[in-house]
Order: structure tokens, then C-alpha cells, then sequence
């Protein structure tokens, strides 16, 4: 029995024979292709576009590369996978911050440099100079400023006149005029009675060249005759006080600055009519506009009191129009404050060595006056029916007079009262 396959011989010696082994045919093998290693991403450094150009590091895992997950620093700026930066917000605050106050500061710069050019800077203090002895009294602690209220109609019409009852009456007269003393005892305000019976001292007239002889005289007098520099004169000689600032204004002024303001606020425990200067309130509190507030100031319902009283209602509404002018309210509000600036800058005279920076100190002080700190009172008298060739006047009280005038030069606290 044959073990081999059919075909197959048991040629064992490959010569053919029986019994001899054949050889085997040759096979064919099957190709089998081997699977190429995806190009792996490498990370590198700068320059780096992310992709190696055919070298391989290592075998990549099939499907999209990894999402990149936090990397430490290599201290190049590069992450692993180039990590998203976190936006600063501490510099961004910061910067934003530097940008907003120096838009503040330029607003401010140019604001004020804005308002100190539309001073009207006319009145020469040191023109004073020319009364008699050619010395002023000497400068003292704090800060004296003399504001004056003038009947000027400048620059208004016949229906504004009409309005405001001003009448038509040329020139201009001091209506209104007011000693304001700023120092470390607080604020001041005394007013002078036009009426006041002084000394008007020999003068020389810097502009005019007008020689006036000393004369007794009404106060308002002196402005009427030489303008503000022989009332400062005259002022400066009565009271012994240095004038180290001026401020005048006209109807016109004084009741643009109301208006812009949007009104004053003023309450009156009766009610209140005169029909010279147009005044009619009822009693309690309002809010007065321009025209009121100039009928305001300029009635003289206190039939016993006359100017004294009138004096009175100034000062208390100069400390109600101060405090609404230095408020929080105006000083922040652009759209009340420059409106409020315009007008004031427009129709106040003031002192060739005033500053925007004085003139907001000014409106301070009479804020100030109604504080604790702060004094309201005319100055003393001791017949405010005086009998002169010039009319019935107001003659000071000579004692109680120095004794205020002497307080506020040596900027203590006011114990005069002018009662």
C-alpha cells in the first residue's frame, strides 16, 4: 500500500525512480500590504508651522489629534498646543482708568482756562492807590473781596427792562455793596447801606485824570462820582480793611446767573408785595426766576426798616444763590454748570488780578455763610435816619463799626452784632 499522494512516488533519491521523493511546485505567495504610520504633529518652537514634513516621531492614534488641555510654559511663549491666552482684565481696568482721568484733567484744564479768559478784568486795585496817603491799608489773613450790585441796564431791551422792572434811568449806580471775608474763622458778609454817611478821600482819577476833593458824602456817592476805583478807596479808608478782590454785576447779570441756574429757592414766613420793584409772594417757599429774584432784592416792603431791611434780604438771598452755585448739583451737572459759568463769566466785572480759581472761592464763601461757622449782618448803626445836606443818611456806630471791622481784619471769630 502507497502512504504518498496520487502522483507521488516513493523516490526517495530524486533520480525518478520508485520510491524517490518529487519535488514540490513552486507557490505563489500572497501580498499583504503593511499600513503606513500617519504623520505625527510635532511642537516644536517658533517658526514651527505644527507638522512635521514626513518625519515621523511617533505613531499617532487614529481620529483627530487631542484636544489641547493645559501645558506648562516652555518660557517661550508656547504652551504644548498653543493655548488660548486669558484676557488681563486687571490691565485692562487699569488703563481704562489712567484713559478717564486724564480726559478728566484735560476737561478741567481747558474748562478753566476757558473761564479765565472770559473774565472781564477792568478794575485796577492799585489805581486806589492815588488816595491821600498813596498806601493801602496792609494785606491780612484770609481774603476780602468787595461785591457790588449796580442798576446798569447794559445790554438789555426795552421789553427786558419792562420785564424786570428796571425803568430806563441812564448810567449805572451801586445798588447793592457788600464786604465778603474768607478766612480760618469761617466766612463773613456785611453789608454797607448805600446810604452810609463816609468820607470820600481826595483822589486822582488813573483813567480821567479827575482830581477829587475829600468830602462827606453818601457811600454809593463815590462810585457814582469816579467809578470803582474811588469806592474801593473810600471803602478801604472807612473800614481799614484791604480790598483784595472786586466783583460787580448789573440787573441784567444777576438775573441771567438766576435763570441759568434754573432758579433759587427761598422760603418767606410772609407774604411779600411792592410795586416798584414788582415783588408779589405769598407766603412759604418757591423757587424764583430771574425777575423775581432781582424784585427780590430790590423791595423795600419793611416800611420801619427801609434800606437796613433790604440789606437784610440780600444777604439772604446771596447765601441761598451761593450755596445752589457751589452745590453738588451744579458743580457736576455739565448741563447746569456751563450754562451757569457762561452767564456769571458774561456779566461780572471784576479785578484785573481776579482768577476762575478766586472767583469759585468767592461763590464758596458765601456758601459758607450760612454755616455754622458763617456771619450775616450790616454793619452797626446808630442812626440810620441821619439828617445831611445831601438827604436823611446812615451814620455808622462808630465803637461797635471798628470793633467788627478790626475782628475781620485780624480774621477772628465775628462777636458784633448789629443789633
Amino acid at each position: 500500500m502507497n502512504d504518498w499522494p496520487e502522483g507521488w512516488t516513493d523516490d526517495r533519491d530524486g533520480t525518478g525512480r520508485a520510491g524517490a521523493p518529487r519535488p514540490e511546485s513552486p507557490r505563489v505567495m500572497r501580498h499583504v500590504q503593511r499600513p503606513v504610520p500617519r504623520q505625527q504633529p510635532r511642537y516644536g518652537g517658533p517658526g514651527d508651522d505644527g507638522w512635521n514634513e514626513g518625519q515621523v516621531y511617533r505613531a499617532a492614534p487614529a481620529g483627530p489629534p487631542p484636544p489641547p488641555g493645559p501645558r506648562e510654559d516652555d518660557g517661550h511663549g508656547y504652551d504644548g498646543y498653543r493655548e488660548r491666552r486669558r484676557p488681563d482684565w486687571r490691565r485692562r481696568i487699569t488703563w481704562t482708568a489712567l484713559t478717564l482721568v486724564v480726559v478728566l484733567l484735560v476737561t478741567v484744564a481747558g474748562t478753566y482756562l476757558w473761564a479765565d479768559s472770559k473774565l472781564r478784568k477792568e478794575v485796577d486795585l492799585e489805581a486806589t492807590g492815588l488816595a491821600p496817603e498813596g498806601e493801602r491799608p496792609p494785606a491780612t489773613d484770609g481774603t476780602t473781596y468787595l461785591i457790588v450790585g449796580t442798576d446798569s441796564r447794559e445790554g438789555l431791551s426795552a421789553e427786558e427792562r419792562s420785564e424786570l422792572h428796571t425803568g430806563d434811568t441812564g448810567g449805572k449806580r451801586t445798588d447793592t455793596m457788600m464786604i465778603l471775608h474768607r478766612g480760618g474763622s469761617g466766612s463773613t458778609l456785611v453789608s454797607l447801606p448805600r446810604d452810609s454817611w463816609v468820607t470820600i478821600p481826595s483822589f486822582t482819577g488813573s483813567v480821567s485824570g479827575n482830581r477829587i476833593p475829600e468830602q462827606q458824602n453818601k457811600l454809593n456817592a463815590a462810585y457814582a462820582i469816579e467809578g470803582p476805583e474811588l469806592l474801593i478807596a473810600t471803602v478801604e479808608q472807612n473800614t481799614g480793611l484791604r480790598i483784595d478782590h472786586y466783583a460787580e454785576i448789573g440787573f441784567g447779570g444777576f438775573a441771567g446767573v438766576v435763570d441759568a441756574l434754573g432758579g433759587v429757592e427761598m422760603c418767606f414766613e410772609e407774604p411779600i408785595k411792592d410795586k416798584n420793584s414788582g415783588a408779589d409772594f405769598e407766603a412759604g417757599c418757591q423757587k424764583l426766576d430771574g425777575a423775581d429774584s432781582l424784585a427780590f432784592v430790590r423791595q423795600r416792603y419793611q416800611e420801619a426798616m427801609g434800606d437796613l431791611g433790604r440789606t437784610k434780604n440780600q444777604q439772604k438771598f446771596l447765601g441761598a444763590l451761593g450755596d445752589q452755585v457751589a452745590s453738588p448739583g451744579t458743580l457736576l451737572n455739565p448741563f447746569r454748570l456751563y450754562p451757569t459759568m457762561g452767564a456769571s463769566l458774561d456779566s461780572l466785572i471784576v479785578d484785573k488780578d481776579m482768577s476762575a480759581w478766586e472767583l469759585s472761592q468767592m461763590f464758596l464763601a458765601l456758601r459758607g455763610v450760612q454755616g455754622k461757622n458763617g456771619t450775616q449782618m450790616n454793619v452797626p448803626v446808630a442812626n440810620p435816619g441821619f439828617a445831611t445836606d445831601k438827604g436823611s443818611a446812615v451814620l455808622w456806630d462808630e465803637e461797635k463799626s471798628q470793633q467788627l471791622f478790626d475782628q475781620i481784619r485780624n480774621d477772628e471769630k465775628i462777636t458784633v452784632t448789629d443789633e
